[in-house]
């Protein structure tokens, strides 16, 4: 399969619903208003990041990366995701592709770290880890990491953009 990982484009937001809609559809921890998040996120113009992976002229896969804020008021922090594959190209490598292409975009513009919500096993091989001095309210704590960019670790409660608050359709 040949696959490239490349920034949105105005023509891709409609494939970029579909496959966040999809990926999510059956998972167990999910919100299911992903495709919601990232449509919220792009209108209120916080969507710090936004790649998609593609094979032919199909999109299918795609990450978000938002800005964060955290209560000691660390600047330069972003937020991973949702990070998206359609169910057909899950366990093939293209979700570790984006959220390393992710990554390294993130260290390229200096940013100072990067936080995510989801499964350990699958964040911990990008640099991310469990940090106590980081908090998200209301999750369980071993669910959120933390990756430091800049060898500088804040210290504090996190909180994501308003756009993670979005509703069901």
């Amino acid at each position: 399969m040949s696959l490239a990982i490349r920034p949105e484009s105005s023509a891709d937001l409609a494939a970029i619903r579909e496959v966040t809609r999809a990926a999510f559809v059956n998972a167990a921890h999910a919100s299911h208003t992903e495709h919601l998040i990232v449509d919220a996120l792009r209108q209120a113009g916080a969507l710090s990041l936004s790649l998609v992976a593609e094979t032919g002229d199909n999109i299918i896969g795609h990450v978000a990366v938002s800005p964060i804020t955290i209560s000691d008021g660390a600047a330069g922090w972003f937020g991973l995701g949702p990070v998206s594959v359609l169910p057909a190209y899950q366990g093939h490598g293209v979700g570790s592709l984006l959220v390393q292409e992710a990554l390294t975009v993130l260290r390229q513009r200096a940013a100072a770290g990067c936080v995510v919500l989801g499964e350990p096993s699958f964040y911990s091989r990008f640099g991310f880890k469990r940090e106590a001095s980081l908090v998200l309210p209301g999750v369980p704590p071993e669910y959120f990491q933390a990756a430091c960019l800049d060898g500088s670790l804040p210290h504090g409660e996190v909180c994501y953009h308003q756009a993670f608050d979005a509703a069901g359709e």
